[in-house]
C-alpha cells in the first residue's frame, strides 16, 4: 500500500465505522465483512474478491493504534483530496508544493529533498513514518480461515463431543456441541491460522460427517426411533420399555387401540436433554402361526366381523 492509497482511501467508509470507533467496534465490522467478502463463500466473483481485500487493508491500517494515529493525521491534513505525487502540472499545486509549505519548504513551493537528493511528498513521508520512499509499513494481518472434515458416530455427535483435529500442521481441540446434523459447518473462532502479532487469529470451519445409528435418529432437539408392538398390545393396550440414548429404559404406556404409526412422546429424552423421545409404534403381524394361534385369529375375525375396517374407502376414491 503507498502513500497515495492512505490519502485516496477512506477507511473508515470501507469498514463502514465511524471516525471514533472504538477498537472493539472496529474489529466487530471487519469480521463481519470479511465472512460476507470472502473467497470460500463467493467463488468467482472477482467484485467481492476485491473488497475482501480492501476490508483487510482497512483492518490492517485501523486497529494498530500507531498506523491508525498516522493515518487520522495524514487524513486530516491532506483533507482525503487526490494529489498528484509527481509535482505541478498545468499549474496544480502538488504535494510538494503543500508539504513544502507546510515543513520548512519555500514561500514559492520549492520541493523540500532528503539527503539522498530524493525529493517530494515521499520524502516527507517517509520521515514520518520510518518507511523508504514509496511506501508504508505494512500493518498486522489477520490470519486465514481454514477448514476441516471430521467423521463422528451418532451417539458422540448427539451428546457433543470434543476432537482433536491436524490442521496446517498443528493439533487443534475442538467441541463439537450436541445435536449437530449430518454435512453441518461449525465455525470455531480464532482456531484457524495464527494472524501476525496484534492481529487475530482465523477461524477453523468444520464440517461433521454422523455415521447412522441403528435405533436413532435426530430430529432437530427430539430422538426418534421406531418400537415393534405385539398385536394383542396395540389392541388391549400394553406398558412396555423402550431404549434411550444415555442406555436407561424408560416405561412408554400404549393405549388400547394404538395403530401402528402412531407416535409416542416422552419428554426431556431427547438430544442434550433439551427436546423429547419420539416413540413410533410399529404394529407387528405374525409371520408364522401355530394351530392355537390360527384358531384364535379366527375366532377374533369372527366376533369382529361387523367392523368395516376399509367403509368409506370407495366413496374417498371417487371424490
Amino acid at each position: 500500500m503507498t502513500g497515495q492509497d492512505w490519502i485516496e482511501k477512506d477507511f473508515y467508509r470501507v469498514l463502514g465505522v465511524a471516525k471514533d470507533a472504538d477498537a472493539a467496534t472496529i474489529k466487530k465490522a471487519y469480521r463481519k465483512l470479511a465472512r460476507t467478502k470472502h473467497p470460500d463463500h463467493n467463488p468467482g466473483d472477482a467484485k467481492a474478491e476485491a473488497e475482501f481485500k480492501e476490508v483487510g487493508e482497512a483492518y490492517a491500517v485501523l486497529s494498530d493504534p500507531t498506523q491508525r494515529q498516522q493515518y487520522d493525521q495524514l487524513r486530516a491534513m491532506t483533507g482525503g483530496a487526490r494529489f498528484q505525487a509527481g509535482g505541478r502540472g498545468g499549474g496544480a499545486a502538488g504535494f510538494e508544493d503543500m508539504f513544502g509549505n507546510m515543513f520548512g519548504g519555500t514561500a514559492g513551493g520549492a520541493r523540500t529533498r532528503s539527503a539522498g537528493g530524493a525529493g517530494g511528498f515521499e520524502d516527507i513521508l517517509s520521515g514520518m513514518f520510518g518507511n523508504g520512499a514509496g511506501g508504508f509499513q505494512r500493518g498486522p494481518q489477520p490470519g486465514a480461515d481454514l477448514s476441516a472434515s471430521v467423521t463422528l458416530p451418532f451417539r458422540e455427535v448427539a451428546e457433543g463431543a470434543t476432537v482433536s483435529l491436524s490442521v496446517d500442521g498443528r493439533t487443534v481441540n475442538a467441541r463439537i456441541p450436541a445435536g449437530v446434523r449430518d454435512g453441518q459447518k461449525i465455525r470455531l473462532r480464532g482456531k484457524g491460522r495464527p494472524g501476525d502479532p496484534g492481529a487475530p487469529a482465523g477461524d477453523l470451519v468444520v464440517t461433521v460427517k454422523v455415521t447412522p445409528h441403528p435405533v436413532f435418529t435426530a430430529d432437530g432437539a427430539n430422538l426418534r426411533l421406531t418400537v415393534p408392538v405385539a398385536f394383542d398390545e396395540a389392541a388391549l393396550g400394553a406398558t412396555i420399555e423402550v431404549p434411550t440414548l444415555d442406555g436407561t429404559p424408560v416405561r412408554v404406556k400404549v393405549p388400547e387401540g394404538t395403530p401402528s404409526g402412531r407416535v409416542l412422546r416422552v419428554k426431556g429424552r431427547g438430544i442434550g436433554g433439551k427436546g423429547d423421545l419420539l416413540v413410533t409404534v410399529q404394529v407387528v403381524v405374525p409371520q408364522r402361526l401355530t394351530g392355537a394361534a390360527r384358531e384364535a385369529v379366527q375366532a377374533f375375525g369372527i366376533a369382529t366381523s361387523g367392523d368395516d375396517v376399509r367403509a368409506g374407502l370407495m366413496d374417498q376414491a371417487r371424490s
